[in-house]
């Protein structure tokens, strides 16, 4: 049985391989089942809005800053112009 790609909140890495969630197999596993990058992209903001919340709560001091959260949840997510 294959282990899903998902968030180990509140520490927000991958339960299968450990890197930071979403991880590259849960970012194409989310394409595929959204389909629709505009409601992968609400329920992705959703999901940064907790993890800034869970690692801000965990280490403040140390908390990822805003863009590199943004970037790692997001910004792979959103078509690119050009």
């Amino acid at each position: 049985m294959m282990r899903r790609h998902d968030p180990h909140r509140p520490l927000w890495l991958c339960r299968a391989c450990g890197g930071p969630w979403p991880c590259g197999t849960a970012r194409l596993t989310l394409l595929a089942e959204y389909g629709d990058r505009i409601a992968l992209c609400i329920y992705l903001a959703g999901m940064l809005y907790t993890a800034v919340e869970d690692l801000h709560r965990l280490d403040p001091r140390n908390a990822p800053k805003p863009a590199a959260l943004h970037e790692r949840f997001l910004g792979w997510a959103t078509p690119r112009r050009g």
